[in-house]
């Protein structure tokens, strides 16, 4: 059986094929496997593998948290807790290794069966409003954030913990905007009266009824499934648990998921991932890479179809000046083009009208620091536009960043203390240098925060013509506390007339 799984050839892509019968009926298997038999017999490596993986992921989670730390100060709880549990854990994690070995002879050649993301299709009874083309205008909505849900241990790099009630507290705040009745009314905003307004909001809660929400760094498959969950009553098309595990499809050995996670409105058509081979350090050990999306934008089954394209992006190489991780970064975002140009080509249809072409994702460099100068020239910013750029080393008046490394933010106010210029030098990443140390030239007025998150749009030649127009740009503040990033959020607006 297992040589049989080593011989058969997968693709990665599942897709809508021409000549359909029914062009509006979801084509996307669930499972990521192909039938009971396989998907069980990767659920029961997984099982075998359980046990040393908790182990492994309590023994990094004795680490405090500066939280964790207040909170034991205050209550007074012993502080020889780790001392207590350790040896306890280790012996288990040791134990636990015959079973983790079996599991992992089980796991590994599972991978050459299972297609690299699960998708999920809830029958909802809300479904989004008919867009007759050419006709009137329409208005989608993109959400794109870094929630860093790595297991606990691990997440404690980030001065981050307690995976499970982050990843439902996370849930709560993204389906509140769903369940609210109406969409909020799009307004600009200054800073301090001093900068010039804009299409920029800063809120606190998540906007309701987004049409897409993207995540980035949900690493952890428990959190994943958590999530899908909690998101399901909401979306109708979730796409999770993406990435290619163990040696499929990659020159190292993968044992976390790309972290990528998409929930959609609108029917997904087509899917696609792909794994960047260039991994350095320990973020070799993911599945970083690019998952491309079509989407039909027009619920109506007629002529044209109205596509929507779009793409998430996790770069492998954290935030870091050094030359060669730029270059890396670079290269990633090269490939990540190409590939995109691949999956247009291979999914356009004669008469398609692409309503919108969407890049997002967290891109770990900035537009401010002299240490991302290399990215910022990148190719990506002359195909796609970044409505927070006006060009490399300059954003707009009214972009802020989104990289919170000290989550000390106040969940009281904290769009209060982001309008404010003192709250964004206490609580926002500031610029870098090439060596990485702070740049002093920062120091002055108006100071910007680091953007490594991003989301950008262009437009593309139809026979209908189609203008887009940026309505509102976001930043949210909701998940302070829960990610040490600032999530952002799309609003496009889209006209189509006869030409």
């Amino acid at each position: 059986l297992l040589g049989m799984l080593w011989l058969r050839k997968r693709t990665f892509v599942e897709q809508e094929r021409p000549g359909s019968p029914a062009p509006c009926s979801m084509v996307l298997r669930e499972s990521p496997f192909p039938n009971r038999l396989l998907s069980g017999l990767y659920s029961l490596g997984q099982y075998l593998l359980f046990p040393s993986y908790w182990a492994a992921d309590c023994l990094l989670d004795l680490r405090e948290t500066t939280a964790e730390r207040q909170q034991r100060r205050c209550c007074r709880c012993c502080p020889l807790r780790a001392l207590v549990t350790g040896p306890l854990l280790l012996l288990l994690l040791i134990l636990s290794m015959p079973s983790a070995l079996l599991g992992l002879l089980l796991w590994l050649p599972m991978q050459a069966a299972r297609r690299p993301f699960a998708y999920k299709h809830n029958m909802l009874s809300r479904h989004p409003e008919v867009w007759e083309l050419p006709g009137t205008g329409k208005v989608f909505s993109f959400v794109s954030a870094n929630v860093c849900l790595l297991p606990n241990g691990l997440a404690k790099n980030s001065n981050l913990g307690q995976m499970k009630q982050r990843a439902a507290r996370i849930g709560q705040c993204l389906t509140q905007g769903e369940a609210s009745a109406s969409f909020a009314s799009p307004r600009s905003s200054q800073f301090d009266g001093e900068r010039e307004a804009g299409p920029r909001e800063i809120s606190v809660p998540f906007p309701p009824d987004v049409d897409f929400v993207c995540l980035q760094e949900v690493f952890d498959q428990r959190a994943g499934a958590h999530l899908c969950q909690l998101l399901s009553p909401f979306y109708e098309h979730i796409v999770y648990d993406v990435g290619a595990y163990g040696l499929q499809g990659c020159c190292t050995l993968k044992v976390l998921s790309s972290g990528l996670f998409l929930a959609s409105h609108y029917p997904v058509l087509a899917a696609q991932y792909r794994c960047y081979p260039n991994g350095i350090r320990e973020d070799a050990l993911s599945a970083k890479g690019l998952l491309s999306v079509q989407v039909r934008s027009c619920s109506s089954c007629g002529e044209p179809r109205a596509m929507g394209a779009l793409y998430e992006l996790q770069p492998v190489t954290e935030p870091c000046p050094f030359p060669a991780h730029a270059q890396i970064r670079c290269d990633q975002l090269t490939m990540g083009l190409s590939w995109v140009q691949l999956f247009q080509d291979t999914h356009a249809q004669r008469g398609d009208v692409v309503a919108f072409d969407v890049f997002c994702g967290d891109f770990n460099f900035d537009n401010c620091s002299s240490g991302d100068e290399l990215e910022q020239t990148h190719e990506i910013f002359r195909q796609y536009q970044d409505p927070c750029r006006v060009g490399p080393r300059q954003d707009r008046p009214w972009a802020i960043g989104t990289c919170l490394p000290t989550l000390l933010m106040a969940p009281r106010a904290p769009r209060r203390t982001l309008e404010q210029e003192e709250g964004r030098r206490t609580y926002l990443a500031g610029p870098i240098l090439q060596d990485g140390r702070p740049d002093p030239s920062a120091a002055g007025s108006p100071w910007e925060g680091r953007r490594i998150d991003y989301i950008l749009y262009r437009e593309h030649p139809t026979t209908i013509s189609l203008t887009t127009e940026l309505e509102k740009f976001s930043f949210i503040t909701q998940l302070a506390g829960c990610s040490d990033h600032v999530a952002v959020g799309l609003r496009l607006l889209l006209n189509a007339a006869p030409q």
